[in-house]
């Protein structure tokens, strides 16, 4: 706790001499006045102890002590929230059951699969402001915006295949993404787009055309990503969309595949934000001041009860 203090006047520390040079020096002179056999009621009344002595030093240097102001700088950082504002948008429909995208696990869904992928992105996204967006057959907000990644990560971790249909709104879930970003004042938008399918023409109630003029409107750079075969998805509105908004599509046929996008995406997107960092003050007067109050109580009831001054 007291490691690094230091005083922030320490000049004070010279009424110290000041005090010691009085106790010699200045003495206060009173008129004397014999009384005789006064030594007797003096030897029976007073206390020959020196705690009193003690306890004025003691005081009188624990003031000055307090007036020397002990301080400690205790420095921190501001975290930095300066980042992009990311709307991640996650395919949610039944073609996600499919196995075989995880080499090294067959048995695992392409969704269990994606939902690890993304919550790692989100967390190595730590200065960013994220939302998150589910569609199936229609598209709705899982997160609003937040920078807390740990929450969005768990959101993510439990999302469920067909929570919002089992046909694939793409259009829509674009628009929503764009939505999800409309209110932000950050001049940098990004949206990840995932999915693993064709827009169905009879769910899918926003056009694509709309969808890319309310991203560009909004300055939304978007970033597409197919997963699975190619003929599962259509690689030619994600290379669209992509290039009509600024952004990068990717395909991505394995878990590996995938991973390595997210991390060309993180590469693509770095925000070099350095930290603010700032020093607080603890003052800690309060402690050698709060003990030499006590100690001079101490001395004048000691005083007092011997009837002695010192």
């Amino acid at each position: 706790m007291f490691n690094g203090i230091y005083f922030e006047y320490p000049y004070f520390f010279l009424l110290l001499a000041l005090f010691i040079f009085c106790e010699f020096f200045c003495k206060m002179r009173l008129p004397s006045f014999y009384f005789p056999h006064a030594t007797k009621f003096m030897q029976k009344g007073v206390s020959s102890s020196n705690l009193p002595l003690i306890l004025k030093y003691l005081a009188i240097f624990l003031m000055i002590l307090a007036l020397s102001s002990p301080v400690k700088d205790e420095p921190y950082e501001l975290e930095p929230k300066k980042g992009h504002e990311i709307a991640i948008i996650i395919d949610a429909s039944q073609s996600m059951q499919a196995r075989g995208f995880d080499r090294s696990n067959p048995a695992k869904n392409r969704f269990d699969v994606v939902k690890l992928i993304v919550g790692d992105f989100i967390k190595k996204r730590k200065s960013d402001n994220m939302g998150l967006v589910v569609f199936g057959a229609y598209s709705f907000i899982a997160s609003p915006l937040t920078y807390d990644e740990n929450i969005l990560a768990r959101i993510v971790s439990q999302l469920q295949i067909g929570m919002a249909g089992k046909y694939t709104a793409l259009y829509e879930s674009l628009a929503q993404g764009v939505n999800l970003l409309k209110m932000s004042e950050s001049k940098s938008k990004i949206a990840i787009l995932l999915t693993d399918g064709y827009s169905s023409p009879n769910v899918d109630k926003i056009p694509l055309d709309v969808a890319i003029d309310m991203a560009k409107k909004e300055g939304v750079k978007v970033y597409p990503i197919g997963i699975g075969n190619q003929n599962e998805y259509n690689a030619a509105v994600l290379l669209k969309i992509a290039k009509e908004t600024g952004g990068v599509a990717f395909g991505a046929s394995t878990g590996d595949e995938l991973e390595a996008v997210y991390k060309k995406i993180d590469e693509l997107e770095k925000v070099d934000i350095k930290n603010e960092s700032y020093t607080y003050l603890s003052y800690y007067y309060i402690y050698p001041l709060s003990l030499a109050l006590l100690f001079l109580m101490l001395y004048v009831f000691v005083r007092n009860k011997n009837g002695r001054k010192n």
